[in-house]
């Protein structure tokens, strides 16, 4: 789903955590850091759009399409590098 979101033209990177849901026990949440530009036009309805084409296509779940979007300048990293996900839960959760 991160790498499908990253294909939108407006994104730069993205990372998509589980939130609690009561009537699904979980749903995504997309966290979108917009290319250098991009803020005003990347918005969640252009993030459904372009995810509901791979719906379409086959490559993913409608149920996979991320209810809630959240728009960052940057993404939390560990010492490594890598998008620290702990961070995002304990931030958005």
């Amino acid at each position: 789903l991160e790498n499908l979101l990253s294909l939108h033209d407006d994104v730069l990177e993205a990372a998509v955590i589980g939130l609690p849901d009561e009537k699904w026990g979980e749903r995504p949440l997309a966290i979108i850091v917009p290319k250098e530009g991009a803020e005003k036009r990347v918005v969640a309805d252009a993030m459904r759009e372009h995810l509901g084409q791979f719906v379409a296509d086959g490559v993913i779940a409608s149920w996979a399409v991320p209810d809630q979007y959240t728009f960052v300048e940057e993404l939390p990293r560990t010492s490594v590098g890598k998008i620290d996900k702990k961070v995002l839960r304990s931030r958005y959760a």
